[in-house]
C-alpha cells in the first residue's frame, strides 16, 4: 500500500560528460535512470515516503537495468511490467556550461508506448494519498492518452489528490495544436496544476503567472490550486477562492544541468503535502530541491534524503 503514484515511460539516459560538445562531438557518456514522473517517484521514495510506479519496459538490458534501478531507488515496481514485444525507451542528452542541454530521444513504439491497459486493474488504492500525472505519457500514443485518462477518473472515484504537470514535449506531439489541446483537456480533471511559465505562453497564451493560475482554476471545477512556476524566482501560488501568493525561490551559483528541475519541484511539493505542510510550506520545499537538482549532472541525482535538505535550508539560512 503506497502514500504516493505515478504513471510514465521510464529510459535510460546517456549523458555526455563532454561539455558544451554537441550529441554529434561527444564522445563519452554516462548511463543514468531518467523519465519525468519517475524522477518525481525517486525523489519522493528519496525522502521516506512509500511510491508506486506503473508503466511497462522492454526485456533488453534497459529495461532490466531500469527495473533493477527503479527497485534500488526504493520505488515500488509491483505496477513496472515487462513487454517482450517491444523495446525499452532511451535518449542521449548533452553537456553544457549554462543554458538548456540538446536531447535526442529513441522512443518510438517503445513497451511504454504500447501500455497494456488491463494493466491498471492491478492498482490498488486503498491508502493512495496523491497521484502525479503529465502529459508526457499522453503524448506517446494515442492508446497510453486512453490509459491516462482511465487512470484519471479511477483516481477521482477513489478519491485520490491528483497533481498534473504539463511537462510539454513537443517532439513527441503530432503538431503543437494537438499538445495545446490534448494537455489543457488533461489539466481539467487535476486538484493541482503546475506550469511553468513558458509552458502558460505556450498552452495560454501569456506570460503572466496571474492570468496563466486563472486560465486553468476557471476551466475546471475539480482545479482548485494552480502553481505557476517562475524558476529562480520561485512560484506564485493562486487557489480557487481568488488568494494568492508568491514563493521566493533559491539562488545557485553554478548550474550544471536544468532537466529535472521541473521534476525536483513536483518532489518538493508532494512530499510535503504528503507530511501535512502548508501550502507555502510545500511551494518552498519544491523550490529547493529544484534548485538542488540543477546542480547535478543525473536527471534525479540532486534530489536530497531529509538530511541533505535540511542542511541545504541551513545553508541558505546562513547566507541570507
Amino acid at each position: 500500500m503506497a502514500e504516493f503514484l505515478t504513471i510514465g515511460e521510464p529510459m535510460a539516459v546517456f549523458a555526455a560528460e563532454n561539455v558544451d560538445a554537441t550529441l554529434v562531438d561527444a564522445a563519452n557518456f554516462q548511463k543514468y535512470l531518467a523519465g519525468a514522473e519517475l524522477n518525481v517517484a525517486i525523489g519522493i521514495s528519496r525522502l521516506g515516503h512509500s511510491t508506486e510506479y506503473v508503466s511497462s519496459v522492454g526485456t533488453d538490458p534497459f529495461g532490466k537495468y531500469i527495473i533493477k534501478a527503479v527497485s534500488d531507488a526504493g520505488v515500488g515496481t509491483q505496477y513496472l511490467d515487462s513487454n517482450p514485444d517491444f523495446w525499452t525507451g532511451f535518449y542521449l542528452k548533452q553537456r553544457v556550461s549554462h543554458g538548456d542541454p540538446q536531447t535526442y530521444y529513441f522512443r518510438k513504439n517503445s513497451a511504454a508506448a504500447n501500455f497494456d491497459s488491463s494493466s491498471l486493474d492491478k492498482i490498488d488504492f486503498d491508502g493512495l494519498k496523491i497521484a502525479h500525472l503529465s502529459g508526457i505519457f499522453a503524448a506517446l500514443s494515442d492508446n497510453d492518452l486512453a490509459v491516462l485518462k482511465d487512470l484519471n477518473q479511477r483516481l477521482i472515484q477513489h478519491n485520490v489528490t491528483v497533481t498534473f504537470d504539463p511537462n510539454l514535449r513537443p517532439a513527441l506531439w503530432s503538431s503543437q495544436e494537438r499538445m495545446v489541446a490534448v494537455t489543457n483537456e488533461l489539466a481539467k480533471q487535476a486538484n493541482v496544476v503546475m506550469p511553468g511559465i513558458n509552458e502558460g505562453e505556450i498552452l495560454m497564451g501569456s506570460r503572466d503567472p496571474e492570468k496563466i493560475a486563472d486560465f486553468y482554476l476557471q476551466q475546471s471545477e475539480l482545479t482548485q490550486t494552480v502553481i505557476v512556476k517562475l524558476g529562480p524566482d520561485g512560484a506564485l501560488i493562486k487557489q480557487k477562492d481568488g488568494s494568492q501568493e508568491v514563493v521566493s525561490g533559491f539562488r545557485v551559483d553554478h548550474v550544471v544541468d536544468t532537466v529535472g528541475a521541473g521534476d525536483g519541484f513536483a518532489v518538493g511539493f508532494i512530499s510535503g503535502l504528503l507530511e501535512g505542510k502548508t501550502l507555502r510550506e510545500s511551494v518552498k520545499r519544491g523550490c529547493a530541491i529544484g534548485a538542488l537538482a540543477v546542480m547535478s549532472p543525473g536527471d534525479n541525482d540532486g534530489y536530497p534524503t531529509p538530511t541533505q535538505l535540511a542542511d541545504f535550508y541551513k545553508q541558505q539560512a546562513a547566507l541570507s
